[in-house]
C-alpha cells in the first residue's frame, strides 16, 4: 500500500475512532442525567398514578408518560449545563493543553452536545410533551378495541391536526406578513423554515420568561435565606421572648382543654386552635435560633446575604457594561457560529477567575429564575408536591424548565454574562441580529433588577431596625372621631 494512502487510512480511522468516542461520551452523559432526573421525578410524583389496582391500562400509560417527562427533564438539565460546560472546557484546554487524559474533549464534541440539546429541545417540545398529554387524555376511538394501542392511535391522529392547525396559522400569518416570492418559496420548506421559526418564538418567549422571573426571583431569594438561616440577634432579648412564647402557649392550651373560650375577647374554639398553631410555630423558630451557635448565628447569616448581594451586584454591573459596549461596538452583539475552536483564548479578560465566575453567575441566574417562576402568582400552582403531584401537573413542570432551560444559552450571552458565543442553530434565530431588541432587554433587565434589589434590602434593613428597637411591638395610633349627632 502506498504512503499516501496508507495516512489517508490512518486519518480516517482516527475520525472514525473520535466519533466512537464523542457518541460514547454523549451516551453517558445523557444517561447520568436521565437517572438523576428519574429519581426526582420519582420524589414528587403521585404513586396512585402509577399502580395498577384500579387500571393496569392506565398505569402502563402513565408510565410510559412519566419515561417521556423524564427524558424532557433530563434534556432541560442537560442545557443548564451546556454552556458552564463549554466554558469550562475551554479554560481547561487552555490550561493543560497537551495533557493525555483530556484529549477527548474537543470542539467536535462540545458543538455536538451543542447540536443534540437543540435536537432534543425542538423534539420534546413540539412532540414528546405534547404526546405525553394527550396520550394520558386518551381513551381510544368510539367503537375500536380498548387498548394501550388504540390510545396510541388517538393521540397521534389528535397530534397530527393540532400540528396541521399550527402549520396552517403560521401559513396564514406568513403570507400575510411577507407576500413576495420568496416568502411563498420558504413556505415549502419544512426543516429550514417552519421548525426553526417555531423554535425562535419559543425562545423569545423563553427569554423574556427569564427577564421577567429572574429579577422577582433574586429579592425572592433575599427573604427565603432570611427564612430559613438563622438571624442573628440585634438588640433583643431572645430568652424573654422565648419565655413569653411559651406562656401564650400554654394559656391557649389550657382555654382550648378546658372547652371555654375567653369571657371578653369571645372567641370560638376554631379561632383558639388557629392561634395556637400560630403560637407554637413562632415558638420553635425561637427555640431554633436559641438552639443556633454563635458562628451559625453571627457568621452564616451576614455571609449568606452578603453572597447574594455581591452576584446581583456583579450581574447588574456586568449587564450596564454590555449596555456600553453595545452603543460602541457591534461585535458586543450575540452571534452563532459554526465552528467551535477552543483551547485558543479565554472567553473572559480575568482568566480562569473569570471564567470560574461566569460559571456561578450562570448557574445563580437559573435558580434565581426557577424560583422567581414558582413564586409567580401566575405558576403558584405548578409547584410540585412531595409525593403528591399528578402527572399533568408533572408535565406541565417539565415543559416549563425545558422552555427556561433552553433559554438560559441565548439569555446569558443576550446579557454579556459570558462571552462565549452561541454554537449550532442556537445562533440561527432572527431576533438576535435586532439591536433595539437586545438593547431593550439589557437595560430592562438592569432596570428591573435594580428596582427589585433596592426595594428589597431597603424593606429589608427597615424591618429589621424595627424589630431590633422593639417598635413592632409599639401600639398603633388611634384616631378616635366624634360621631355625628343629628340635631333634633
Amino acid at each position: 500500500m502506498a504512503p499516501l494512502e496508507q495516512d489517508a487510512l490512518a486519518v480516517r480511522e482516527q475520525l472514525f475512532h473520535e466519533r466512537v468516542r464523542e457518541c460514547i461520551i454523549c451516551a453517558l452523559l445523557f444517561a447520568s442525567l436521565y437517572i438523576l432526573c428519574h429519581f426526582i421525578i420519582t420524589h414528587f410524583k403521585k404513586h396512585t398514578d402509577f399502580t395498577a389496582v384500579h387500571d393496569d391500562e392506565d398505569a402502563a400509560v402513565n408510565r410510559i408518560a412519566l419515561g417521556l417527562c423524564t427524558f424532557t427533564l433530563a434534556v432541560a438539565l442537560g442545557a443548564v449545563l451546556l454552556l458552564p460546560f463549554s466554558i469550562i472546557s475551554n479554560e481547561v484546554l487552555l490550561s493543560f493543553p497537551h495533557n493525555y487524559y483530556i484529549q477527548w474533549l474537543s470542539g467536535s464534541l462540545v458543538h455536538g452536545l451543542w447540536n443534540l440539546i437543540f435536537l432534543f429541545s425542538n423534539l420534546s417540545l413540539v412532540f414528546l410533551m405534547p404526546f405525553a398529554y394527550f396520550f394520558t387524555e386518551s381513551e381510544g376511538f368510539a367503537g375500536s378495541k380498548k387498548g394501550i394501542m388504540a390510545r396510541v392511535y388517538e393521540t397521534s391522529v389528535v397530534l397530527l391536526l393540532l400540528t396541521l392547525l399550527v402549520l396552517g396559522m403560521v401559513w396564514v400569518a406568513s403570507a400575510i406578513v411577507g407576500n413576495d416570492a420568496a416568502s411563498r418559496q420558504s413556505l415549502y420548506d419544512l426543516w429550514e423554515y417552519y421548525l426553526p421559526y417555531l423554535y425562535s418564538c419559543i425562545s423569545l418567549f423563553g427569554v423574556l420568561l427569564l427577564l421577567l422571573c429572574t429579577p422577582f426571583g433574586l429579592s425572592t431569594m433575599f427573604t427565603v435565606t432570611g427564612k430559613l438561616l438563622v438571624k442573628p440577634r440585634l438588640l433583643e432579648d431572645l430568652d424573654e421572648q422565648l419565655s413569653c412564647t411559651r406562656f401564650e402557649e400554654a394559656a391557649v392550651s389550657r382555654r382550648i382543654r378546658s372547652g371555654k373560650a375567653s369571657c371578653w375577647l369571645n372567641l370560638d374554639m376554631e379561632l383558639l386552635q388557629e392561634q395556637f398553631f400560630a403560637i407554637r410555630s413562632k415558638r420553635r423558630k425561637l427555640e431554633l435560633r436559641h438552639r443556633a451557635s454563635p458562628w451559625q448565628r453571627n457568621l452564616g447569616y451576614p455571609l449568606a446575604m452578603l453572597g447574594l448581594l455581591a452576584l446581583t451586584g456583579i450581574s447588574v454591573l456586568i449587564v450596564c457594561f454590555h449596555v456600553l459596549e453595545l452603543l460602541l461596538d457591534d461585535a458586543a452583539m450575540p452571534r452563532g457560529i459554526q465552528d467551535a475552536s477552543l483551547g485558543q483564548v479565554s472567553f473572559s479578560i480575568f482568566g480562569s477567575f473569570g471564567a470560574a465566575l461566569q460559571v456561578v453567575l450562570i448557574f445563580y441566574l437559573m435558580v434565581s429564575s426557577v424560583v422567581g417562576f414558582y413564586s409567580s402568582p401566575l405558576f403558584t400552582r405548578l409547584l410540585p408536591e412531595r409525593q403528591d403531584t399528578p402527572l399533568t401537573k408533572i408535565i406541565g413542570n417539565c415543559v416549563s424548565l425545558l422552555v427556561l432551560s433552553s433559554a438560559l444559552p441565548v439569555f446569558s450571552r443576550t446579557l454579556g454574562i459570558t462571552r462565549f458565543d452561541l454554537l449550532g442553530d442556537f445562533g440561527r434565530f432572527n431576533w438576535l441580529g435586532n439591536f433595539y431588541i437586545v438593547f431593550l432587554y439589557n437595560m430592562g433587565f438592569a432596570g428591573l433588577t435594580t428596582l427589585c434589589l433596592v426595594k428589597r434590602v431597603s424593606w429589608a434593613v427597615q424591618a429589621e431596625l424595627i424589630r431590633a428597637f422593639g417598635l413592632h411591638r409599639l401600639p398603633l395610633p388611634v384616631t378616635c372621631r366624634r360621631p355625628l349627632v343629628k340635631s333634633c
